[in-house]
């Protein structure tokens, strides 16, 4: 039996973990304006949307000017999409703009502008997988859910199964074991979440963990077996020079800094290979994020 196919038999006994890092996340937790108590359920989801692959540096100034705009879900409803996609600005990953302004909409239309309490209504909502509802459920609600983002799987990759780093997506064995070590106390649990996550950001790091900060060191199995080398499937990397990725984000610039609709020429000229810009812009035309007009004008989308 491998460490991350371990029974709820097998892990460390629950408390063993969640006192010592509940207690170290109420000692070190940043102060961010989504954790504020009166941020409200939007604000915990705006954040989520954009925290996803972005580090919170980033994140911090969009998010601001986002929630001044926007403050609840039908003021963002009320706004075209293309709007969402400009206010996102250069946070990478557009697409998550889309999805945040479809599931404004949705809230709007389905649940009186209220984001809604219930896991299985966050997760109907455009836009929003299984890890985006729990973390609205558990950081908005309080609620009791296994919250996996690529922090928390880290620290369970190394305190309980004793390995460097988790597979490369998420496996079912890491939702079993996130399970088996959740408090059975609603706000235990909501507060393990926080905690767990905030470990993996800012002391169980990808490189350079620092576990003489750690408030688990002393039963985390990576260390206590020498921290062996990772020995899995090599770990994607995150290329992005002279990709279409690259690409798309300066085609995107020209439209967002647009105030009327961009002749094909201007798009031209953001990038010297004609193949791959084509590319680019189909593909962003493909995503909804561009709407081609006539006579080779391109603009965000109106709606």
């Amino acid at each position: 039996m491998t460490a991350l196919t371990k029974t709820p038999e097998n892990v460390p006994a629950r408390s063993d973990l969640h006192d010592p890092v509940i207690d170290w996340f109420g000692e070190h937790a940043r102060d961010l304006p989504w954790r504020h108590p009166d941020a409200g359920p939007w604000a915990v989801m705006v954040s989520e949307f954009m925290l996803q692959q972005t580090p919170v540096s980033r994140v911090l100034p969009v998010y601001e000017q986002w929630i001044a705009r926007w403050p609840r879900p039908a003021d963002l409803a009320k706004d075209a999409p293309g709007e969402a996609v400009r206010a996102w600005g250069r946070l990478g990953y557009p697409r998550r703009a889309l999805r945040l302004h479809g599931a404004a909409v949705a809230i709007t239309e389905r649940h009186g502008g209220d984001v809604p309490t219930g896991h299985a209504q966050l997760l109907a909502l455009p836009g929003i997988g299984e890890y985006t509802a729990a973390a609205v459920a558990s950081f908005a609600y309080g609620q009791r859910h296994a919250v996996l983002d690529t922090n928390v799987r880290r620290v369970l990759a190394r305190a309980v199964a004793g390995v460097q780093y988790p597979p490369n997506a998420t496996t079912a064995a890491e939702r079993k074991l996130a399970r088996a070590l959740l408090p059975e106390r609603e706000e235990t649990a909501a507060k393990w979440a926080a905690a767990s996550m905030e470990l993996g950001a800012l002391v169980c790091t990808a490189k350079n963990e620092e576990c003489h900060r750690c408030p688990i060191a002393a039963m985390c199995a990576w260390r206590l077996a020498g921290k062996p080398a990772h020995d899995g499937p090599p770990r994607r990397g995150q290329t992005y020079a002279g990709t279409d990725r690259q690409v798309r984000g300066k085609l995107l610039a020209v439209l967002r800094d647009a105030v009327a609709p961009v002749p094909q020429a201007a798009l031209d000229r953001v990038w010297h290979e004609p193949v791959q810009r084509a590319r680019a812009l189909d593909g962003l035309v493909a995503d909804g994020l561009v709407e081609p007009l006539g006579g080779g004008f391109y603009r965000l989308p109106a709606g």
